[in-house]
């Protein structure tokens, strides 16, 4: 009898806690999950003739090159955003301050845009080799600038994504306890024996985490190693899917680079799994030592380098350009495509911001199933957007066959593709990739305001959404809008989905810019180039004062 009662307790437990909101959060995780189990899948399947050609004649190419792109970028992003994020946080020199937020900047330049944008520079009617042609009489070897190739990728993407490196480590930095280093100066060791002996151990798991992020965006670019000719497994699947018509191929293509996508997160867990740094009770912040003669322009000259390389001297080529073809391109047509982005783009968020909104209120309660759902979730954003892809094309391809018939009975039997020529699968593809974008940053504002008030409206007898609409909602409203401004930035720079899922004649300007430069009218691309930009800083602004307030 007592056991029949604890049973019947616990049934009703478990209905009371499953209401809508856990409904929508499982639907919202499966929707994301579906497309990316399906592509695994693939695997077990019977391959055809395509794979095996490819298999012994091309798969080796396309792992070797990227493995090359990954660990080369890796390392190098490694060393530029540690060294950095080190000069900017236990220094003081010139410009320090405009160099803290400065140096971010780079990540406001997609990597396909400044890949164009260097090799016409360079290229030998460039303006460099042009200026020492016409001023100084000085004939270059045109290979000795010439960046199409893996080392100019590599190029390309450490000075272009290091500031994931350098925003994760500077800020790992600042609230380290001085007394770490302080230590070490009174036992009279050298800066260079402190950077090595005391910063790289404490900063490890958080540049661990920012060569991650680098990795997860060279993994997913398709406009950088197809502009400059380089054989990746990303470029294998456009290739396969556009070339041969293979979704099939296309899929085991794609399941091969999650493999190594879930080894990278394995290697990660297992460099990261044991490094834990606590900071003493009673921690001071660190103060910066002050730099004079030639270490102050040392480190001035570094920086100054860096900025001018990775965002000055691209971002003004563009406006030079925009301006001799500002007249051509800025017509109708144009504004149909900044309409066309920025509505495909503000739907996508404005689903995940509802979704990222109801799944971290589920997960506020610390529990097994609230702890993987959140992680089912976010997944999206850690595999590359060809895979997504991909998956999205099949499973909606799956759906139109299934409801042919229906089709067949409203007369729409001559378009046997409804929902796979439709927006509906590019917002999908937006939707699972960018996910965690928007949850994350409502995450943060959930622990930020913590459960107590929603403790004391439970127990005054609201109920969950009406606690939600009357209690959370005001206090994450800043952190709602951070997430909306950085998901939607995401959305109109992306370039792989938009690219594979687009309907038939819709174009972003992401995909816009792409087809300008792959015709090597690289002018006309300049201006939808700069508007990506100028979106993209957007999202580093509101990062900047949202970190700010959260100091305050």
């Amino acid at each position: 009898m007592e056991i029949k009662v604890k049973r019947k307790l616990i049934g009703r437990s478990i209905r009371k806690e499953f209401n809508g909101w856990w409904a929508i959060s499982l639907i919202g995780a499966t929707v994301i999950l579906l497309p990316i189990l399906f592509v695994f899948s693939s695997l077990f399947f019977k391959p055809n003739e395509n794979w095996f050609h490819i298999r012994e004649y091309l798969l080796g190419t396309y792992v070797k090159e990227t493995l090359i792109l990954v660990i080369s970028t890796g390392a190098l992003t490694a060393i530029l955003g540690v060294t950095l994020a080190w000069l900017v946080t236990m220094y003081d020199f010139p410009l320090k301050r405009f160099f803290r937020w400065a140096l971010i900047l780079p990540l406001a330049i997609p990597p396909y845009i400044a890949a164009y944008t260097y090799r016409s520079m360079l290229s030998y009617t460039g303006v460099i080799q042009a200026t020492l042609r016409n001023e100084f009489g000085y004939q270059m070897n045109p290979e000795w600038l010439n960046i199409s190739s893996l080392r100019g990728a590599v190029f390309i993407f450490t000075l272009f994504l290091y500031p994931y490196v350098f925003l994760i480590t500077r800020s790992f930095l600042e609230h380290q306890s001085a007394s770490f280093f302080e230590n070490a100066r009174l036992l009279g060791r050298k800066p260079f024996f402190i950077f090595l002996k005391v910063v790289l151990p404490l900063s490890r798991p958080a540049v661990v985490g920012g060569v991650v992020l680098v990795i997860y965006e060279v993994l997913s670019d398709y406009g950088v190693t197809s502009y400059f000719g380089i054989h990746t497994i990303t470029t294998a699947i456009f290739q396969t899917w556009f070339g041969m018509y293979d979704v099939n191929t296309a899929m085991r293509l794609a399941a091969w680079l999650m493999l190594i996508v879930v080894g990278m997160f394995i290697i990660e867990r297992l460099l990261r799994s044991r490094q834990r740094y606590h900071l003493p009770a009673k921690s001071r912040p660190l103060a910066a030592m002050k730099l004079k003669g030639m270490g102050a322009a040392a480190a001035f000259i570094y920086c100054t380098l860096v900025f001018l390389a990775g965002f000055f001297i691209p971002f003004v080529q563009l406006i030079a350009w925009a301006v001799l073809t500002f007249d051509k391109v800025w017509n109708d047509t144009f504004f149909t495509l900044v309409y066309q982005t920025l509505y495909v783009a503000l739907i996508s968020t404005l689903i995940i911001i509802v979704v990222a909104v109801i799944v971290a209120n589920v997960c506020r309660k610390q529990t097994a199933v609230s702890y993987f759902l959140a992680k089912w979730i976010t997944t999206g954003y850690s595999v590359p957007g060809a895979i997504i892809a991909i998956g999205v094309l099949a499973i909606f391809i799956g759906l139109d066959q299934w409801l042919a018939p229906i089709y067949e009975m409203m007369g729409m039997a001559d378009a046997p593709l409804i929902l796979s020529l439709s927006i509906v699968m590019l917002i999908t593809g937006y939707v699972i990739r960018f996910m965690a974008t928007g949850y994350n940053a409502i995450e943060v504002g959930f622990e930020k305001v913590g459960t107590k008030y929603t403790e004391a409206s439970r127990m005054l007898g609201s109920g969950v959404t009406k606690t939600f609409f009357k209690v959370d909602l005001p206090m994450i409203k800043g952190a709602i809008f951070s997430g909306f401004i950085l998901t939607f930035v995401e959305i109109c720079k992306e370039l792989p989905l938009a690219l594979l899922l687009r309907p038939f004649n819709f174009e972003t300007l992401s995909t816009k810019t792409y087809q300008f430069a792959k015709d090597e009218r690289i002018h006309e691309a300049s201006v939808s180039s700069l508007i990506i930009i100028a979106i993209s800083a957007l999202s580093i602004v509101v990062l900047q004062m949202v970190n700010k307030k959260v100091k305050e």
